[in-house]
């Protein structure tokens, strides 16, 4: 067996080979990688498009469409002898306005990968309050294990902890802190620091405070109305330990922390990490938000690699930008390779090239570039002058022409034979 031809395939070695036979571009591919490493359902979810070959879908219609233009612009550059300065104008701002569509098209794709992207690395949420409020017991119901030390004495967390989650199918990174609390300890107030720090970079905060203590120690009182305030960050107030007061006083206790702390009253949640009473509806809540964050309330998440992400943003982005920059100086020739930068970067995405071949190929789709193309021109730009029958167009076409159809040159030359047949309009006007 020493000798025989088998040996153990190397990781990704199936999906490397079915990239080179072509049965998957790179999207696919690293959407197969995403789906393997995935470690919650919306992570799974946010990798089927690439999977599924939507993603490839998407971006060889957008080269497509970039390829079009680049053509047109190469027919002025090659052919801008047959055209007058007004159709080349035209068709130049022609090309603009889709550039411009693609890149707003692009720029929304991009914004929405960047909402999904945190699904990927988890949403931040931040659990902070006085010593001995609950934090690290609800830390452990979310977890639905002991992640943390939980004891009847204050102060127990001395310094800040993250853990990983999976809450209703999204990852969440949550963050055990310090108790807030004027202290003269140097280690708990490294601790207190820590914790002031992180739930200033949280998506979503937790200000959890006891039930049975009416005296909120004013300098946590002072950060969490800092934390409230702050349009960035999407905060609740959860009054836990509610087994422990009176019927009279949980009507009420919202309504003043409401006013006191300037926070919505929907914002505000009853919890007894004891009894778990409403336990189960603030997860409802949470993961309600996590749905607005990831924008997926609406549609499915989608994530691309990084690499794909860098290339979206430095070169298709870029080569629009470039080309605005040339159109305004009427430069089509720098102007065409603009665009040819943002091509080549959706080639670099998917794993295909571009070759000039191809670009000749949307130029004349099925034609020879040679005599017969531009004696099928000049037919053309000649004949409205003469009054000739479109006949003659043909006839001259199909004498002169070898190895292609007209009606397909039509087809591929829409945009010009418009410009042509508005300008011999124009000039039958003026000389009736």
């Amino acid at each position: 067996m020493a000798n025989a031809p088998v040996r153990l395939a190397e990781p990704g070695e199936f999906s490397k080979r079915a990239f080179q036979n072509q049965r998957f571009d790179l999207t696919e591919v690293e959407g197969i990688n995403t789906l393997i490493h995935a470690e919650t359902e919306m992570q799974r979810i946010s990798a089927l498009s690439s999977v599924k070959g939507e993603t490839n879908v998407l971006f060889n219609e957008w080269r497509d469409r970039i390829l079009k233009n680049i053509a047109l612009l190469t027919t002025v550059i090659d052919f801008g002898e047959d055209h007058d300065i007004e159709e080349i104008n035209e068709l130049f701002q022609s090309v603009g306005n889709d550039v411009s569509k693609l890149d707003d098209e692009i720029r929304k794709y991009v914004s929405k990968i960047k909402r999904s992207q945190v699904l990927l690395e988890g949403i931040k949420l931040t659990l902070i309050g006085p010593p001995n409020a609950g934090k690290s017991s609800l830390l452990n119901i979310l977890a639905q294990e002991d992640k943390a030390i939980v004891s009847s004495i204050a102060g127990t967390t001395r310094d800040a902890m993250e853990v990983p989650l999976d809450i209703s199918g999204y990852k969440v990174i949550v963050g055990d802190t310090a108790g807030i609390r004027r202290s003269s300890d140097v280690i708990e107030n490294e601790g207190i620091r820590r914790a002031k720090k992180k739930s200033l970079t949280s998506d979503i905060n937790i200000v959890l405070l006891p039930a049975d203590d009416d005296k909120i120690d004013p300098s946590f009182l002072s950060h969490a109305s800092n934390v409230i305030s702050d349009k960035k960050m999407l905060s609740y107030v959860i009054v836990n330990k509610v087994d422990l007061i009176d019927d009279a006083t949980k009507q009420s206790l919202p309504e003043r922390l409401s006013q006191k702390l300037k926070i919505p009253r929907d914002r505000i949640k009853l919890i007894s990490c004891t009894t778990q009473c409403g336990i189960e509806e603030l997860i409802q809540d949470l993961t309600n938000r996590f749905k607005e964050i990831t924008s997926t309330e609406i549609a499915d998440p989608v994530t691309i690699s990084k690499r794909a992400r860098e290339i979206l943003i430095n070169d298709i982005l870029y080569g629009f930008s470039e080309f605005r920059k040339f159109k305004d100086a009427d430069d089509i020739v720098m102007a065409s390779e603009a665009l040819r930068c943002s091509v080549d970067g959706i080639g670099k995405i998917t794993g295909e090239a571009i070759g000039v071949e191809e670009i000749l190929g949307v130029v004349f789709s099925k034609f020879c570039i040679g005599v017969g193309v531009r004696a099928l021109q000049m037919g053309i730009r000649q004949a409205p002058l003469l009054h000739a029958p479109m006949g003659f167009v043909y006839s001259a076409a199909f004498t002169t022409g070898v190895g292609y159809f007209f009606d397909q040159w039509v087809e591929n030359n829409n945009e010009l034979l418009e410009l042509r047949l508005a300008k011999l309009k124009k000039i039958r006007e003026e000389s009736a």
